[in-house]
């Protein structure tokens, strides 16, 4: 078990550790899905404009450059979380987080943004419903971890 005393502590921990993929989210908001239509059309509460659907909205296929955004450095960490804050209407911002290696369920892979080096994608591996994947990313969002009021952090 470790204990951290300062923010640099658990940067060098995480360091260390494999790749991790962070994403702010308002709180109550969901990690991984989302809830209602605000952010764009969604089915079974994935928004459409994250990920290739087929025709009929019921399959998810497989691409490379399509999937959940996630940040996968500090500073594309730091200036997502200021974007959301600043659209949050004051309401506390968390940032969720995971580490590839130990909690990616499988079908499911993280891959690097071709246009910026910092985002990463959460896409699918193989063609799935769009139920198998928001199970899927209801099994991710439980292996989440979670930093509260991280403006401090950051």
């Amino acid at each position: 078990m470790e204990q951290f005393r300062i923010i640099q502590d658990i940067r060098e921990y995480v360091k260390s550790l494999d790749t991790f993929f962070a994403r702010p989210t308002t709180r109550g908001d969901h990690p991984t899905l989302y809830m209602d239509d605000k952010q764009g059309k969604t089915y079974n509460n994935i928004r459409e404009k994250d990920y290739l659907f087929s025709q009929c909205k019921n399959w998810v296929l497989p691409h490379s450059q399509m999937g959940l955004s996630f940040s996968a450095k500090w500073q594309h960490l730091k200036d997502k979380y200021k974007l959301k804050k600043k659209w949050s209407s004051g309401n506390p911002v968390d940032v969720h987080w995971v580490i590839e290696n130990c909690n990616v369920p499988k079908g499911l892979k993280f891959v690097i943004d071709e246009k910026d080096k910092e985002h990463a994608f959460l896409t699918v591996e193989e063609r799935m419903t769009t139920t198998q994947l928001r199970t899927k990313l209801l099994e991710l969002a439980d292996r989440m971890s979670v930093i509260r009021e991280v403006q401090d952090a950051l």
